[in-house]
């Protein structure tokens, strides 16, 4: 396992690990719960990357992945859409919760399955595919990410599941990122 204290973001090869001056672990604070930003450090300067930008790369990933019918589920997952088309490009994050660190990101998706789809290896082929997206378009190391099946898609429409409202959403964890 590597020290949860490094700050080597992956992907940034040996150049940021030879670099001369303080390490840039400088703890910064992720204080504002709002929009947090990821900033990569570099001897050439500062990559700031916001969160909102993850979810985006996590979502087309997730996408990318056959058997993936949709993303988000149940009612939550309608309202967002609904919202979506009035607000525009929101949508396109839906069913996708990320929480990012200064040098790590932790993913949450929700998604809908194409019947007659294997569930584990649709959800293991989305962890993997969201895992190498993010870590190689952005330098931070994905500590998790986990896969919510909320329904099945069936070919056509037909006999989708409607027992949505039973499944309250849980509180969101602690953080999970440095």
């Amino acid at each position: 396992m590597s020290d949860p204290s490094s700050t080597q973001p992956v992907g940034s090869s040996s150049r940021s690990a030879s670099t001369p001056s303080s390490p840039s672990s400088s703890s910064s604070s992720s204080s504002s719960a709002g929009s947090q930003m990821a900033k990569l450090q570099t001897e050439h300067g500062t990559t700031t990357i916001a969160d909102s930008v993850v979810a985006k790369i996590a979502a087309l990933a997730a996408k990318e992945v056959e058997g993936v019918a949709d993303l988000g589920g149940g009612v939550g997952s309608a309202m967002g859409s609904v919202v979506g088309r009035i607000r525009g490009s929101e949508h396109q994050t839906s069913g996708v919760g990320v929480e990012v660190g200064a040098t790590q990101a932790a993913v949450d998706v929700t998604m809908k399955v194409l019947y007659p789809a294997s569930l584990h290896q649709v959800a293991e082929a989305v962890r993997g595919n969201v895992i190498d997206r993010i870590e190689s378009m952005t330098g931070l190391e994905v500590t998790e990410v986990n896969v919510t099946v909320t329904d099945l898609s069936f070919p056509g429409g037909q006999g989708q599941g409607e027992d949505q409202e039973s499944s309250q959403p849980e509180p969101p964890p602690p953080s999970r990122v440095q």
